[in-house]
């Protein structure tokens, strides 16, 4: 399996696991890029529980209420003024730079050796470093929702994320809300952190 973006949307008969993959699978596509026309529709008219009292449904809401009020032109704009720019990023989405200052760094390496004890490896076509989030976010994914019972399972799950991002995502969730620029990629971190939040308590009751 290569590191690529997939995105899904939960359907009512779908299960916890299923909605866990797939909103994995969001957020690997919306921090890859920024949304497509296609996909920022798809956001606009996604169903919205309006009994959700959680902290997860309210996240969601705002998120799809944020893609409602602008395009895909404007999130072109507000992508690249944030996570690209000119020289240095403004905000970086690599974890190598939140555990070490740098990047290309020891993080990276072994978390390399890591994904190819699990058998996976980047695809050509991906341009971005392993530990880019949207990378990350694939590989949850894919240990959520693989076949392959010796990798898709809870343990290697807990593992994955306990080692490569539980100490930095909610750092680089912070730096993007504080950043004045981001407006729809401010509801983007504000679902992952509630989303990363709730994995970590599930890893620790585990």
């Amino acid at each position: 399996m290569t590191i690529e973006q997939t995105i899904k949307f939960e359907t009512q008969d779908q299960g916890e696991e299923t909605a866990r993959a797939d909103l994995y699978g969001l957020l690997a596509s919306l921090f890859y890029a920024s949304p497509s026309t296609e996909l920022l529709a798809t956001l606009s008219s996604a169903k919205v529980d309006a009994n959700g009292d959680g902290v997860l449904a309210h996240a969601w809401a705002a998120l799809v209420q944020a893609a409602q009020a602008t395009n895909a032109e404007a999130l072109r704009e507000e992508y690249e003024q944030l996570f690209i720019g000119v020289g240095k990023p403004e905000v970086m989405l690599y974890g190598s730079y939140y555990l070490s200052g740098f990047l290309m760094e020891k993080p990276l390496a072994a978390l390399r050796t890591d994904l190819v004890l699990m058998g996976l490896q980047r695809a050509d076509a991906v341009t971005e470093s392993e530990d880019h989030i949207a990378a990350l976010c694939e590989v949850m994914r894919y240990l959520i929702a693989s076949d392959d019972i010796l990798q898709a399972n809870v343990a290697t799950q807990k593992k994955f994320f306990a080692t490569h991002m539980q100490a930095w995502v909610l750092a680089m969730c912070d730096a993007i809300n504080a950043h004045p620029a981001a407006r729809f990629y401010a509801s983007v971190a504000a679902l992952s952190r509630v989303f990363f939040e709730v994995e970590m308590q599930a890893f620790d009751m585990e």
